[in-house]
């Protein structure tokens, strides 16, 4: 087999840049060196000795996150397209000779991240950075919920009936290796029709620019209303207007937001013997015109970052990986409107923003 010169490496980057390689414009506009000083907490572990191989860059671990999102991989899927993709080398800033972090680097590495909490501070240091350069993220507010699935557990009735009352089994806490392989935290649930099996993402999503501002995780049977005081933003952070669906609406919710004033924009519901009226009607679909928003950044991670699906087991786990494609959908957000000139390029990848 004939090897890649240097000369026949550069030609074939060029192609790549003449073809619009997304990664590379991703690169020129988001200065990673942002995240670098949290994810240094990653390597606190005193090491045993000094032989061995140096810990790997932990930006570049964290854009290897980013690449997996991106692409919904699995840790042995993302190191071998690593180690397959030259766009993807690139990215990284890996040569060919470089070495690539093996499957089992990449799960220690999230375990790290969940063990010291970083993801919540790693979305809040990009959030951030976006405010300290004037990205106004007050336009409105608009929340929901999109499920999160997960492998499903083929769990008998008197096991899954244990679980929902907060017990393990106790074959499962018998069997150490079996007990960490069964999900004690997803829920099943159903919507319309259709049963789905694992977490919820409950999203505010800025009016203006799509930018997610604020989220949060639970198991898929919590109703989303239950999750609104937690994502709901100040007026002076997220703006004075509130959006969500019918389901989100009640007397409590509603003299709440009027008592932290904000003003609520949420969808009215009709009850048994009073149905909605014709103004009423037309005011719902008004609000819908701006809450489907909303809807276009649940089906952006569907269509563009390969689903909103995981693998992992537990709600820790489930968290790191939620709020990383939360993240992952702002940096690319970002990028969409740094093309659409929504804000000035030289103002996101300044040095000010570390």
């Amino acid at each position: 087999m004939m090897q890649l010169s240097f000369f026949d490496l550069e030609n074939r980057y060029e192609q790549l840049s003449r073809l619009k390689d997304p990664l590379e414009e991703l690169n020129r506009m988001i200065d990673w060196n942002l995240f670098a000083d949290l994810l240094k907490e990653t390597t606190k572990k005193p090491r045993k000795s000094a032989a061995g191989r140096k810990p790997f860059d932990r930006v570049m671990l964290f854009k290897m996150l980013v690449l997996q999102r991106m692409h919904n991989l699995s840790d042995d899927r993302l190191e071998y397209q690593v180690r397959d993709r030259l766009s993807f080398m690139r990215f990284l800033g890996l040569d060919l000779a470089g070495v690539v972090p093996d499957a089992k680097t990449m799960w220690a590495f999230r375990e790290e991240l969940k063990e010291n909490q970083l993801i919540e501070r790693l979305f809040a240091r990009f959030d951030e950075c976006l405010r300290k350069l004037d990205v106004e993220l007050k336009s409105g507010q608009i929340i929901d919920a999109t499920f999160v699935t997960v492998p499903k557990q083929r769990n008998t009735r008197d096991e899954n009936k244990i679980i929902k009352e907060g017990a393990v089994p106790i074959e499962w806490g018998q069997n150490p290796q079996k007990l960490a392989q069964k999900d004690i935290d997803a829920r099943w649930t159903k919507k319309g029709n259709e049963s789905f099996y694992g977490y919820k993402d409950h999203a505010n999503v800025d009016q203006g620019t799509k930018l997610i501002t604020a989220w949060e995780v639970t198991s898929a049977e919590v109703h989303d209303s239950q999750v609104l005081g937690e994502v709901l933003q100040s007026p002076e952070m997220g703006g004075t207007d509130v959006y969500a669906d019918s389901a989100y609406r009640s007397q409590e919710q509603e003299k709440s937001l009027t008592a932290t004033g904000h003003t609520s924009r949420i969808h009215e519901k009709g009850a048994r013997n009073r149905p909605l009226t014709e103004a009423q009607k037309s005011s719902n679909k008004e609000k819908s015109r701006v809450r489907a928003r909303i809807e276009h950044v649940f089906g952006s991670m569907t269509n563009e970052l390969g689903g909103i699906t995981i693998r992992t087991i537990g709600l820790m786990r489930a968290k790191v990986q939620i709020g990383l494609l939360n993240l992952v959908y702002n940096i690319k957000r970002v990028a969409t409107l740094i093309r659409k000139r929504y804000f000035s390029f030289d103002r996101v990848i300044a040095s000010e923003i570390a």
